[in-house]
This record gives structure tokens, sequence and C-alpha cells, in this order.
């Protein structure tokens, strides 16, 4: 399995998951110019994209969606919540409704060789989620735009051989920022977004020994830096790997360019 992320950030979110039989994408947050770029650059061909997964609604996670459909036929799952909210804000040409199907969290959606999972996630959106995609013995599972998290959440997560987990903001730059405050608070809030320290503390409860990569994503370009979400991360596997086996390496997924794939 090989994950490449795409762009990650506040302005715009997508990542490619590649099993030996499926190519799916999860989220169409940039120009879809932007996706095939990237899938390009890997020598992935955007007309062998299987499946669109959609975490949930907002523009930095559908931006593309409308214009790579229109142009590459994929077939887009979410929640039936999401999925009526991207066809309700669509107001460009009408999307193909054949082309999209719900999910229900807890209940598996195969494609092709790919086992996806799915749970709910605290966000203020409709029924937003996070994904699971398991094949061929590997498992990679991610989780973003959450203001809290629970054991639901943690048991998504906790035997990945590699998680992509938010880590959005550092909570001294929000404060001190040019922000408002009801965008401040808003942000903080358990319908929000994961700061560096909340992301630290769901990296330990997901820790376990097989446990290869850690991704963070969804640095906002305002209030963290992908040093300080870094720093952070590292120094929370020192403090609290407690196995044996080799710690898991620490990527940022970043805004501007895709991110080198991650093999597991």
């Amino acid at each position: 399995m090989k994950i490449i992320s795409i762009a990650s950030g506040s302005s715009g979110n997508c990542t490619c998951v590649v099993t030996d039989e499926a190519r799916i994408l999860i989220d169409a947050g940039v120009s879809a110019k932007r996706i095939v770029e990237g899938l390009c650059s890997f020598g992935i061909e955007p007309e062998t994209i299987d499946a669109i997964l959609i975490t949930h609604e907002h523009c930095d996670h559908i931006a593309g969606l409308p214009v790579f459909l229109r142009r590459y036929r994929a077939d887009v799952y979410g929640t039936h919540e999401t999925l009526q909210a991207i066809l309700n804000s669509n107001t460009g040409k009408p999307l193909s409704t054949e082309l999209f199907h719900s999910i229900t969290p807890g209940v598996i959606v195969k494609v092709k060789d790919a086992e996806i999972s799915s749970c709910y996630t605290s966000h203020d959106a409709a029924k937003p989620v996070a994904y699971g995609i398991r094949s061929c013995g590997r498992y990679f599972a991610m989780a973003t735009d959450l203001g809290c998290y629970d054991d639901t959440i943690v048991r998504h997560l906790s035997d990945a051989d590699a998680v992509l987990l938010e880590s959005n903001y550092d909570r001294d730059m929000l404060l001190v920022g040019p922000y408002p405050y009801h965008l401040k608070k808003r942000i903080m809030g358990a319908y929000g977004h994961l700061s560096n320290d909340d992301c630290g503390s769901l990296m330990v409860s997901v820790f376990h020994r097989k446990l290869r990569h850690i991704i963070l994503a969804h640095l906002s370009k305002e209030n963290n830096y992908p040093e300080l979400a870094l720093a952070n991360a590292l120094d929370v596997v020192r403090k609290n790997w407690q196995y044996p086996d080799e710690k898991p390496e620490i990527f940022v997924a970043r805004r501007d360019f895709p991110t080198d794939a991650i093999e597991v």
C-alpha cells in the first residue's frame, strides 16, 4: 500500500491511497488541476481513480470535486448528509448523482482489493467521518477535522501501520493571533480542530508496536508551523514510545505540494 498526500492544510486537503488493485482519493479539496498534477507526479493517471472518499462537505475538502468528476468518472462515497450537502452547495453544472454512494459508519465498503471503514468525527459539518483503508494485510487510517476524540476514534486508528492525524494549530499562536474571538472559540471547541498538543495525546492513545508511520496533517497556515508540529510529535514519541520495536517515522503533510509517498 502506498500513501500520498497531494495537499493538506486549512486551504485544501487531498490524499491518495494506492493498493495492488485500487486507486482511492480521500477528499478533493484543492483544484482539479492540482489533483491531476499531484497524481501525475507519482505516475498515477487521473482516469484510473476508482473512488473518492469525502470526509465532509467543507470547501477545503471538496473544492476540486465537481471539475474532477466532470473530467474523470469516479465513484464518490460519503455519509448521506455529506453527499446531500455537496449536491445542495454545487452552483455549477449538475453533478451525476449515479456516482454518489452513501456510507454508514461501521459498515465496510469494498473497492476492488480495498476494504474501507469509517467512523463519525466531532466537527461542525453534516455527519463527517474519518476513513480507514485495509488491503493485503496492511491498514492505513486517518482522522482530521475533529474538535475532540473518543474511544471510537482511538479504536479506528489503533491497529494501523500508518496514521494521518490532524495537528491543526499551536494554542499559543492561535490565542495571540489575528483571528476574531468567535473563530478562535470555534477552532478550540469540541467541533473544531485538534491542536498540536491534542494530536500528541491522540498519538499516545494509538501507539502499538507495528505502527510505522505518522503523518501530521491539516496544519493551519496562520496558527502553526510545520517545524513546530513536528518537534512536538517527535517529543511525544521520544517520551512515550515503550516498545522494543523501532519508533515510527513522522512526516508533515505539506500544504502547497505533494509529500513523498509512504509505503506500508
